[in-house]
Parts: structure tokens; C-alpha cells; sequence
């Protein structure tokens, strides 16, 4: 008999120790969920403020870059179409590497569409200094471009800021 008391005083033991291991495993598991929880949360609270602001940005650059922006502040600056050329050019890239860290924040696609609205408006500005004598008046080279561009029927930007708004919309 006391053989089966303690086999049973045992078996109660070890039962009793696996529910107390369990319940410790669950009440842990919950803890470093919460835990991991508490840390995304506040990633999101640091980084979606940032992404946010590159979102903005993107924007902004899109409409700087827009040839109908940039030849209404540029073109009053350069005395022939070769130098208002260099300036829109060098405008373009300035504009691009003082934006070239958001990317970090936005998605692939999103900077791809920036990229490459980007490379479509300095394709636009390059035909277009190639169909006017470099010594023209800088007049010349934006009647030029505002040519191309109403030619396209559609702003080199508008894709990639209705991109880019689309993007943001998702996040919200």
C-alpha cells in the first residue's frame, strides 16, 4: 500500500509540476508577445512620422522638377539655351541627391517612379537642347521643352506623384 501511495503522491507531483511548468511557459510567452508588441509600436510611433516626411518630400521634389516649375524659376537666370540647359540639369540633380536619403523611407517602387520621373524630364530638357542652337536665347529652349511636354499630353511627374499619393493613402 504505501507503494501506491507514493507512485500516486509521484504522479500527483509530476502533474502538478508539468501544470506549473505550463502555466510559467504561457504567462512568458504573453510577457515577451507584450514585450514585442511595446517595441513594434514604437517603431511605428518613430518611423512612420519619417516615412511621412520622405512621402512629403518626394512630392515636393516632383513638383520642383515638373518642367513647367522649373522653366518658370529658371529661365530668367541663363542668357542662351546652352547655359539654361546646364542649369536645369544642374537644378535636377541637386534637387535629387539633397532627396536622395528618403528613399530609405519610401518603398522601391515608389522611388523607382521618382527615378525614372527623374530621367524622363532630363531626357525631355536633353531633346530638346538638342533641337536649338546652344547660342538661342534661353526662350527658345523653354518654348522647347513646354513643346515636348504638351506633346506627351501628360507632365513627366504626374505617374509618379499620383504614385506616390496612392502609396501614402495605403499607409493611412
Amino acid at each position: 500500500m504505501e507503494y501506491y501511495s507514493l507512485i500516486t503522491v509521484l504522479i500527483l507531483g509530476a502533474i502538478v509540476t508539468y501544470g506549473m511548468y505550463l502555466t510559467i511557459i504561457t504567462v512568458a510567452e504573453k510577457v515577451f508577445d507584450k514585450q514585442k508588441n511595446d517595441i513594434r509600436s514604437k517603431n511605428i510611433e518613430i518611423t512612420l512620422p519619417l516615412r511621412l516626411q520622405a512621402y512629403e518630400r518626394m512630392c515636393l521634389f516632383l513638383e520642383r522638377i515638373t518642367p513647367n516649375n522649373l522653366l518658370l524659376r529658371l529661365v530668367a537666370s541663363a542668357a542662351n539655351a546652352l547655359e539654361l540647359q546646364q542649369i536645369l540639369l544642374y537644378e535636377i540633380r541637386e534637387e535629387y541627391n539633397h532627396n536622395l536619403a528618403q528613399q530609405i523611407y519610401i518603398s522601391i517602387d515608389a522611388w523607382g517612379q521618382v527615378s525614372n520621373a527623374m530621367n524622363e524630364i532630363v531626357s525631355v530638357i536633353n531633346q530638346a537642347a538638342v533641337e536649338v542652337n546652344a547660342e538661342a536665347p534661353a526662350s527658345e529652349l523653354a518654348k522647347k521643352i513646354f513643346a515636348q511636354v504638351i506633346q506627351q499630353e501628360i507632365q513627366p511627374t504626374t505617374h509618379a506623384l499620383k504614385f506616390v499619393k496612392e502609396e501614402i493613402q495605403r499607409l493611412f
